[in-house]
């Protein structure tokens, strides 16, 4: 890029879209239209997106809402199977909550964190106005998904033996076993809704997944109760139920894009030969992706299993402070995945003033985000754990806990932020190098030494250390996304090649 070129100018909402009326800019997220015009704007200097912060705000409120409902609409999916198979019996239970557990960690992270190099690749793509190159990026993930789903089924397949080699209860383990094969039928199809969303988000369309979920979800509801106390299948009907629920979601994603919204296919060039080469940028994306997620994943999954260690009681309260943490997560995160995909386009169009306003914007955003958080968690902290149980003492427990959940929280939605720049300037591979030094270096330690030595402080313990962890991460991140050269990404975008 010529630095003496002079600037051009566009819209916050549509970069190089001049030609847009205002009606459809408002459905637009920081995307470009023509490829060709960017190219030559491109060539004749730096692309100057005019924003603000409070045009920043607006979008960034207008895009996450639906985000935010799909998020928790999906995680349902696990609640009413917990919420069934309870019904069932306290066997059943146990093993899909060990199933359940064991599947997030050898397959549903994995994908996830494979999809999050498509929050890079999509974004910066479609921001760089090369639109088939997002369909061509989908393909790719797609195809590299369903080759790394043969290894997941691999250990869940054997999952029954597996688990019983590792936990006392082996009765246990093989029912948890039986649970994952059926499963896995229905792993194909959360994989491709997972790369699908990120096909969708980085055009802007980020009421696609939420209309997929609106109508999935309901059907997943039906689909329990009558596999389950209809059809008498017991735990066999709840996974399937769950099967052919995750089976639904890409497919109503393709009715989705083919009929709901058709424009979406201007980033569809058709199948092509070419979805088989060129892996390298993905891979190298994915595979911090994956550390990024399965570190804090199994870091959580650590610190769960070590309460088992201090009472029933103990073990009961971390159910319902990591519940209420989860869903609570879900906010911060879904916003991140509008953060991200915006930061994406505006790099790939190679604005960065509009980028740094627009990263600005967020610090202020999330800080509020995680102080409301902070005050709702600590002013409800003797209300929120009898939702969960009637046991005094489980709520005693879970009630101390939760002052150290409300700062958590705090420094859960700030890193939350962090990594979605992260995702945006396509440098994730800082991100996992930064989650497993301080989840496994500092926290985890940490987290142990607080609960079971000398200061014994139990399972606040163990949250002091996820505070800890997650206050660290915000920093050495920040300062990296602070630091680092931000012209480099753009570069890196504009040099990628189909």
């Amino acid at each position: 890029m010529d630095a003496t070129a002079a600037p051009r100018r566009f819209s916050a909402i549509s970069p190089v879209l001049p030609a847009l009326d205002n009606a459809s800019k408002a459905d637009h997220y920081g995307t470009i239209a023509d490829a060709s015009e960017l190219e030559a704007v491109l060539g004749q200097g730096e692309v100057v997106v005019e924003t603000s912060a409070g045009q920043e705000a607006r979008l960034l409120f207008k895009f996450s809402v639906p985000l935010t409902l799909t998020y928790l609409l999906q995680y349902s999916f696990s609640l009413v199977t917990i919420f069934v198979v309870g019904h069932i019996g306290t066997d059943e239970l146990g093993a899909v909550s060990l199933a359940t557990m064991t599947a997030n960690i050898t397959g549903l992270a994995v994908y996830e964190g494979l999809a999050t190099s498509l929050d890079t690749l999509c974004a910066q793509a479609y921001g760089l106005g090369r639109k088939e190159q997002v369909g061509l990026h989908l393909q790719r993930m797609v195809l590299f998904m369903l080759l790394v789903t043969v290894p997941v089924g691999a250990i869940w397949i054997c999952s029954g033996w597996i688990l019983a080699a590792l936990v006392p209860e082996k009765q246990l383990a093989m029912l948890a076993g039986h649970y994952l094969r059926i499963l896995l039928a229905g792993a194909p199809g959360y994989a491709i809704f997972e790369a699908g969303k990120r096909f969708t988000q980085a055009q802007g369309l980020f009421n696609a997944s939420l209309f997929v979920l609106i109508i999935c979800t309901p059907l997943n509801i039906v689909l329990n109760y009558v596999f389950v106390f209809v059809l008498h299948w017991g735990l066999t009907g709840a996974a399937l139920a769950t099967v052919v629920s995750n089976t639904l979601l890409p497919l109503f994603l393709f009715i989705y894009v083919r009929f709901v919204n058709p424009s979406s296919l201007d980033c569809w060039g058709g199948f092509t030969c070419a979805a088989f080469s060129n892996w390298g940028p993905m891979v190298k994306l994915s595979i911090p992706g994956i550390v990024m997620v399965e570190a804090e994943w199994l870091a959580f999954d650590i610190l769960t299993f070590s309460a088992s260690y201090l009472s029933t009681a103990h073990l009961a309260a971390q159910s319902v402070v990591m519940t209420t943490c989860i869903v609570m997560f879900h906010i911060p995160f879904s916003v991140s995945v509008a953060v991200s995909t915006r930061l994406g386009n505006l790099i790939g169009a190679g604005s960065l003033q509009a980028a740094r306003i627009a990263t600005k914007t967020y610090v202020v955003i999330f800080t509020v985000m995680g102080l409301i958080d902070v005050t709702l968690l600590a002013s409800m902290r003797n209300v929120l754990p009898k939702a969960f149980s009637v046991d005094p003492e489980v709520v005693r427990v879970a009630a101390g806990v939760m002052p150290v959940l409300a700062v958590f929280q705090l420094f859960d939605a700030t890193t939350a932020l962090v990594n979605s720049i992260l995702r945006g300037l396509g440098r994730q591979s800082i991100g996992g190098y930064v989650n497993l030094f301080v989840y496994y270096v500092i926290a985890v330690p940490l987290a142990l030494f607080l609960c079971f030595g000398k200061p014994d402080l139990k399972l606040a313990g163990l949250w002091i250390g996820c505070v800890v962890g997650s206050s660290l991460i915000t920093l050495l991140e920040g300062i990296y996304c602070k630091l680092t050269n931000w012209q480099k990404a753009v570069d890196d975008a504009k040099g990628r090649d189909e």
